[in-house]
This record gives structure tokens, sequence and C-alpha cells, in this order.
């Protein structure tokens, strides 16, 4: 599953889901993240997982046999600042007890996500 957070880690877009064997790449771009990303002319900050998506996703630099050097440490650094929300959303939904241990097919799991954001917006509307 495939999830778009704003910069204050509130959920925005959760995509349907994929049998747990399908790449992170893969899934977004069956999706059309990596299109909708590039055509917007928006940034997306990703995990290593996305290296090689588009320009438009930015990634950490990938640590090879020899160490980073210090500025590229400096720019990981920044990077995993900027994805944060969307950690932060992740972990929000990992706070509803129905996820800790799902498993079912996709389509259902689909529809229970579904549900939690609708509750979960709801429950983030100030009053």
């Amino acid at each position: 599953m495939q999830i778009l957070a704003d910069c204050r880690g509130r959920l925005l877009w959760a995509s349907p889901a994929l049998p747990g064997s399908t790449h992170d790449l893969t899934a977004a771009r069956h999706h059309g993240v990596i299109d909708a990303v590039a055509n917007a002319s928006l940034w997306a900050y990703a995990d290593l997982a996305y290296q090689g998506a588009d320009p438009a996703i930015i990634v950490p630099f990938r640590r090879r046999p020899r160490r980073l050097s210090r500025n590229q440490r400096t720019v990981n650094r920044n990077r995993a600042r900027n994805r944060a929300p969307g950690e932060r959303a992740v972990a929000t939904l990992k706070t509803w007890r129905i996820l800790t241990k799902l498993r079912c097919c996709p389509q259902r799991a689909t529809a229970i996500i579904a549900a939690i954001r609708v509750l979960q917006t709801t429950e983030d509307q100030p009053e």
C-alpha cells in the first residue's frame, strides 16, 4: 500500500492494497503515483526503495561499501527530516489495532484502510 501525506503528517491518500510481495517501486508505478507527482511538478520524498523512479522522487544517497561523504550524510539527514511527516502518517495508521494483525486479501485490506482514513479525518477535524 502506498500513501501520500501532507507536511503535517496527515494522511492525504492511500492506494488500493496489492499483495505483500509487490515491491514498493512497482506498486507506485502501478498506481500512477510517480507520474502524478512528475506531471503536477511536485517533489516527493521517499526511501531507498524508490531509487531510480523519477527526478521528482527524492531519495537518500545510497551507502556504498565506502562511507558517505560528510556532505552526503548532511543531505541524507535533511531528506530524512523531510520524509518524517510521511512516516508519522504511517505511524498514525498503525495505531489502529485492527491493522496490527491484518491477514486478509488486498481488496478487504483496501476497504479497511478506506474506513480508517474516514475515521481518522473525522477525528483530526477541529471542533
